[in-house]
């Protein structure tokens, strides 16, 4: 497979570790990290790939940037995570042994890995809040409520987005293709509420109606569309999970799931030849 376009080796001075990583593979990419001896990533626990024997480990309440913060510090560091539908729970990996040691993590669906150093866009990255993947010990994830947004209509929690703060690099996965936008101050982008990958701290993220009845009645796209306006960089998702899970569950049918060929009129055909039934 080959190697994806990011790779990074360099040392910095900051607070998170500065670990160095490759992203691999084309529609389907992975994350492999480089820990020096004593450094330490942090991913979610369904995320993890393989590692080297001499990377320990360990699971820490929170995201593990409260450091010794004592119980209450670290309770409210987890909460930020619960809010955004992730466990009390994180992951930390640290390599014990000598030399160097790698650890892999993959994105749970088909697309793209963005890293990002955090200290290069501001200190802070707003993104969907299932968008992270992993990141250098040292940065921290919260919550992002987005104001003037009207809840009520997405069912009470459709616009609390990640915060990812810190000066480390943070890996956030992207379902499809990855765009990236700068945007100029007072320039505006319209883009698909569940397209809106991430975005730095400047830019400024509104609701606005998209167009009039019957886009609402016959378009299927919902009644709003994202209006970001710089200044800023923007990245766009080509294709949220969401949007590939209804289309799985509308090609399932009536049939719960089983394959049902490319067309409905051969789907019995089709199950029959491909031993389905």
């Amino acid at each position: 497979m080959s190697q994806g376009p990011w790779t990074h080796h360099h040392r910095s001075a900051g607070v998170a570790d500065d670990i160095d990583f490759e992203i691999k593979g084309q529609e389907l990419q992975f994350l492999e990290i480089e820990l020096d001896p004593g450094e330490s990533a942090m991913a979610e626990a369904g995320a993890f790939v393989w590692k080297d024997a001499s990377v320990q480990m360990t699971t820490v309440f929170g995201d593990g940037s409260a450091g010794d913060a004592g119980f209450m510090g670290k309770l409210l560091g987890a909460g930020k995570r619960l809010v955004t539908g992730e466990s009390l729970f994180t992951t930390v990996f640290t390599h014990q042994g000598p030399g160097k040691a790698r650890v892999a993590f993959g994105s749970p669906t088909p697309g793209s890995i963005l890293p990002i150093k955090l200290d290069q866009v501001g200190g802070s990255l707003i993104c969907q809040k299932d968008s992270f993947l992993a990141a250098a010990k040292g940065v921290s994830i919260g919550i992002h409520f987005q104001r003037r947004i009207m809840t009520g209509l997405f069912g009470g929690e459709g616009f609390i987005m990640q915060k990812l703060e810190g000066d480390g690099w943070v890996f956030v996965q992207m379902g499809g293709a990855l765009v990236e936008r700068e945007l100029k101050a007072g320039e505006s982008l319209h883009i698909d509420t569940g397209c809106v990958a991430a975005f730095t701290a400047g830019v400024d993220f509104d609701l606005v109606k998209a167009g009039g009845v019957k886009s609402m009645l016959f378009g299927g796209e919902g009644l709003f569309f994202a209006r970001l306006t710089g200044p800023g960089t923007v990245w766009i998702q080509s294709l949220p999970f969401s949007r590939l899970a209804g289309r799985m569950l509308a090609a399932a049918g009536s049939y719960g799931g089983q394959n049902r060929g490319e067309g409905s009129m051969l789907g019995g055909l089709g199950d029959l030849i491909g031993g389905n039934r």
